[in-house]
């Protein structure tokens, strides 16, 4: 087994992950079978009770494991399937040793950080690396991720035990990569290399020494500053590899490789690669790459949720609508709508931000509402689906998204103004969301239905059975505490709403469509965990696909996407006769309101509702029919 442990300096987020998911795609690129290993220090037992302004999205595992975003980027660059064990936190090591010490095994003797709580870190490493997780094949390689900067306190255990390590394991075995930031202060106009001195100097009193230092930075780094690094950090100058700000994280592997890291490594680890049968291992990536950079015609899609001031709040949802709109020949531009900004108290208290985000939503091409838990903006969601309900827009709702979905149904459609969730009003005459049995009050860690389950697809035509490849199940990740209540789903299928996915025993709502809309579709489940790069998950397909009008014909050429959709070669004139031709049946069927002797429009950037009220976007002189 060959390990390579990454660390970082300087400050966090340097992009330790996207590095290293890169060194496990050059090496499987080599027909390697790669692992990865996730190591968190801080003392939370795992990632499931963290809100997602700590240390953004919480990523779910088959297995249920709740646990850090990089898994998410190692599972998609590696297509790859990891398991709880695959992160390791401070809490988890230091209950392992607690309870060994409960139960006596370690007879007697005064347990310390060293040297039982570093064993216990590596023979957990080495436990792990051997897991398959493709397939029933051990890994060859294994990347190992240390989180944090070298230097933060709650990190060292971790680096002493892989000092230990690199003796346990041999040279010929071990290697380590230094991710530091190379600074470009725009006083000088010139990069400064002594942070990452100082970083590999504190590396290196630790007790381990840097095989490679990839320096990141916003420009190209010169081959002055390159030298410079390796006199002052005792490493070659093929040794530092410098990685630029780029615009797709798909280019970070092509760009190691040109570096020579896979030569590097090959020498270093005595990998024993091939380097004749080279040439085409990277296509496919070189392939995706390229697309990123050609692609034209752009798609907008609008994520209504509840923790947009930071985007790895929604990493898997934005990577999974990436990976659909590329193979849908489109580039995504994505608006963030702050969910509560859409409700009726801020057009009270900052009706600016409120049209300011309603225009923003209108002019979307489609919508996607994600999952989260609370009060607090659930009322804007609801709004969101119902404009898109009304006036045909795209939707896909994901877990919360499909809730919100159902009780603006059950409001409109059933009359239950009062239609809510018991998660927001535990006493709601008309609860159309339940709380699951598996919801323990008191005990959030770990309590929720979790991981791969499977969906059963109802008998009957269906939109996104059709993107699946009409399959009777399908198996998708959960993370949710409430469900849709059964006993209001035959009411609700009568107005038109198609619960056309259940669990196993058919008590569980797994997926919903509206009937007569271009695409309404909402999934309990969260199908952006097994989005991949090569291989888009299909609601997002769907989505991508609905919103640039192209759904039906995807669907009639049996889900395959036709030379012409994929080309963006006389994709323009394609446009203009499609554009033209739709533009002129809206105005035959136009029914243009009367204008009001005030002189305003009580639409929403020119669409008139279709219910009696306003529709979901607010007017003059109205109610929304929601209070």
């Amino acid at each position: 087994m060959k390990y390579i442990l990454v660390t970082g300096g300087v400050i966090s987020g340097v992009g330790k992950g996207v590095i290293a998911s890169s060194f496990g795609t050059l090496l499987k690129s080599c027909g390697l079978d790669v692992t990865s290993i996730k190591i968190d220090p801080y003392i939370n037992i795992d990632a499931g009770t963290f809100s997602p302004y700590e240390h953004g999205e919480v990523y779910v595992l088959d297995d249920g494991a709740e646990v850090d975003l990089d898994l998410g980027n190692y599972e998609r660059f590696l297509d790859i399937t990891l398991h709880r064990d695959n992160n390791i936190t401070t809490g988890k090591i230091y209950k392992l040793v607690i309870e060994k010490e409960r139960t006596g095994e370690y007879l007697g003797k005064t347990v310390q950080v060293v040297p039982h709580i570093t064993d216990a870190i590596q023979e957990w490493v080495e436990r792990v690396a051997q897991t398959p997780v493709q397939g029933s094949s051990k890994p060859q390689v294994c990347i190992v991720e240390l989180g944090g900067t070298i230097g933060d306190i709650e990190g060292m255990p971790f680096v002493e035990a892989f000092r230990q390590f690199q003796f346990r394991v041999k040279r010929e075995n071990f290697c380590v990569a230094h991710v530091s930031l190379v600074p470009l202060p725009k006083a000088t106009g010139e990069p400064k290399t002594k942070p990452t001195q100082s970083s590999v100097r504190e590396l290196r009193g630790c007790g381990l020494s840097p095989d490679l230092i990839v320096c990141r930075s916003e420009k190209p780094i010169g081959l002055e500053v390159k030298e410079k690094i390796s006199n002052f950090c005792h490493v070659g100058p093929d040794q530092v590899i410098c990685i630029h700000d780029l615009n797709s994280i798909y280019h970070v592997p092509l760009l190691m490789e040109q570096n020579g890291v896979v030569e590097y490594l090959n020498e270093r680890l005595q990998l024993n690669i091939d380097m004749s049968k080279r040439t085409k291992c990277l296509q496919q990536w070189r392939d995706l790459a390229r697309r990123t950079e050609t692609v034209r015609r752009v798609v907008t899609i609008a994520i209504v949720g509840k923790y947009t001031k930071f985007t790895d709040s929604y990493a898997s949802v934005v990577k999974a609508l990436q990976h659909a709109a590329l193979a849908a020949n489109r580039k995504l531009e994505l608006v963030f709508i702050e969910s509560c900004q859409l409700e009726e108290e801020t057009l009270q208290t900052e009706p600016g931000k409120y049209h300011k985000e309603w225009q923003k939503l209108c002019e979307s091409d489609g919508i996607l509402v994600p999952g989260g838990f609370g009060s607090r903006g659930m009322e804007g969601k609801i709004r969101a689906c119902q404009w898109a309900r009304e006036n045909r827009k795209p939707l896909l709702g994901i877990c919360l998204g499909l809730q919100a979905a159902v009780i603006e149904f059950a409001r409109s459609k059933l009359g239950l103004k009062d239609a809510n969730t018991t998660e927001i009003d535990p006493n709601t005459a008309n609860a159309l969301v339940i709380d699951m049995p598996e919801h323990h009050t008191g005990q959030l860690g770990g309590t929720m239905r979790l991981g791969k389950r499977t969906t059963v697809f109802a008998d009957g035509p269906s939109v996104i059975r059709q993107l699946y490849g009409n399959p009777k199940t399908v198996e998708e990740r959960h993370r949710h505490r409430y469900e849709v209540n059964p006993k209001y789903v035959p009411r609700l299928e009568e107005q038109g709403m198609r619960f056309v996915g259940t669990d196993e025993d058919k008590t569980r709502m797994e997926i919903i469509e509206l009937s007569g809309h271009p695409y309404f579709v909402a999934t309990q489940y969260h199908p952006e965990y097994l989005s991949r790069p090569l291989k888009p998950s299909p609601p997002f397909l769907g989505l991508i696909l609905a919103s640039v009008d192209r759904l039906t014909q995807y669907i009639q050429r049996g889900c395959r996407l036709s030379p012409r959709q994929l080309s963006d070669a006389s994709s323009d004139e394609e446009e203009s006769v499609v554009g033209l031709a739709g533009a002129t049946k809206s105005l035959r069927s136009l029914k243009l309101p009367s204008t009001p002797k005030n002189g305003l429009s009580n639409g929403c950037n020119g669409s008139s509702s279709t219910s009696d009220g306003e529709g979901a976007c607010g007017g003059v002189g109205h109610t929304n029919g929601h209070e």
